[in-house]
């Protein structure tokens, strides 16, 4: 697997926090956020099979098809564990990781985390999808259709019905690791209620609501979400 890393990475000891990118994406929207951590955390932005510069396998990968995935690559790149920082389709797969292998999770943050049950089908999907491409910046639209092309739009498709089919409410009670939930104000993709309940389900978590911000808020609000990170990469407790 692909991984973005700093130019200038932090050395041994500080914080090591892995960004794990929605669906269709890859790392590259992930870069503002990394940069803003990079001076005082080892930050990865790993590109899923199937995405990005990563390799494409014969079929696209489900959800735990992807966990898997991201637990090698950590094995390989000699992290037993990391502060795991998902957005969209990113925290279904953190959140299945957590079950799987919970020793990988120091903490979780769950950007947007999808999939809002109002919403698990294509139609819907594509119309919040749509609304949110207009609260996004023209750069980030850029990236998505670059990475759109790379990626292909019958593995997009295949894709995004697996992250449909997941049911991250289910594991959502079974996570370990103490967790950060943070909410676009402006994201039309997933809705304050949804980010509630999940927040509700986790054993130890808390929801940020970030002012202002879309969706893809490792894009669009990077110094807000680097700020949230570090305080929560910090504190010795989030109650």
């Amino acid at each position: 697997m692909h991984a973005r890393v700093p130019a200038n990475p932090a050395p041994e000891g500080t914080p090591a926090v892995v960004l794990v990118h929605g669906l269709v994406v890859s790392s590259r929207y992930m870069v503002p956020t990394l940069s803003r951590l990079a001076a005082d955390h080892r930050v990865y932005a790993p590109d899923m099979p199937g995405f990005g510069r990563s390799e494409k396998p014969p079929r696209a990968l489900d959800i735990p098809g992807l966990a898997r995935a991201l637990d090698g690559w950590m094995e390989a790149t000699g992290l037993e564990s990391a502060v795991l920082a998902g957005n969209s389709m990113g925290c279904q797969v953190i959140a299945e990781l957590a079950v799987r292998n919970p020793a990988r999770v120091e903490r979780a943050v769950l950007q947007g985390p999808t999939m809002d049950p109002d919403a698990r089908n294509l139609p819907q999907q594509a119309a919040r999808l749509a609304l949110d491409a207009l609260l996004e910046p023209p750069s980030m639209l850029l990236i998505e259709g670059l990475d759109l092309l790379a990626t292909g739009p019958l593995r997009a498709l295949h894709t995004f019905r697996h992250a449909a089919d997941d049911r991250i409410e289910e594991k959502l009670p079974m996570l370990k690791a103490p967790t950060l939930v943070l909410h676009g104000a402006l994201d039309p993709i997933v809705s304050l209620r949804w980010t509630e309940r999940v927040t509700g389900l986790l054993p130890d978590g808390r929801l940020v609501v970030v002012p202002k911000a879309a969706h893809a808020m490792t894009y669009n609000a990077p110094s807000e979400v680097a700020r949230h990170v570090r305080a929560f990469v910090r504190a010795d407790t989030i109650r």
